[in-house]
């Protein structure tokens, strides 16, 4: 009897992780990192005109909270405004003053992401 109690509970257990599992990768979960979600804002507006883009293909994101975080770290640099789509993988990011690619890079990753690419626009 006393196994039979086991495997329900077992069989419940799988359940619930399975439903978080499915919604984590759906991005409907507040995952990547722990905490709860981060509210989505706006980009960043810039003081001046663009005088370049990049478009950055990340991988690693799992959901919108993982494009926040993304998009807040390449923010943290001067002159830079993101736009971040976590389903295509893709940063696509503007400049009102001239920023290294290493410097987006850098920011990305250390928010936690792979940079796979940066290209120029």
């Amino acid at each position: 009897m006393a196994d039979v109690i086991i495997v329900a509970i077992v069989a419940v257990l799988l359940v619930f992780a399975a439903r978080g599992s499915i919604r984590h990768f759906r991005g409907e979960g507040s995952c990547c990192q722990g905490g709860s979600s981060l509210p989505a804002s706006k980009p960043r507006r810039l003081d001046g005109p663009v005088v370049g883009r990049r478009r950055l293909r990340i991988d690693g994101m799992h959901c919108q909270n993982c494009a926040e975080r993304v998009r807040r770290a390449l923010e943290s640099i001067d002159g830079v405004s993101a736009r971040v789509d976590w389903k295509a993988g893709i940063a696509s990011v503007d400049m009102d003053r001239s920023v290294e690619d290493h410097e987006l890079r850098k920011a990305a990753e250390g928010a936690g992401y792979k940079v796979v690419s940066v290209g120029h626009d």
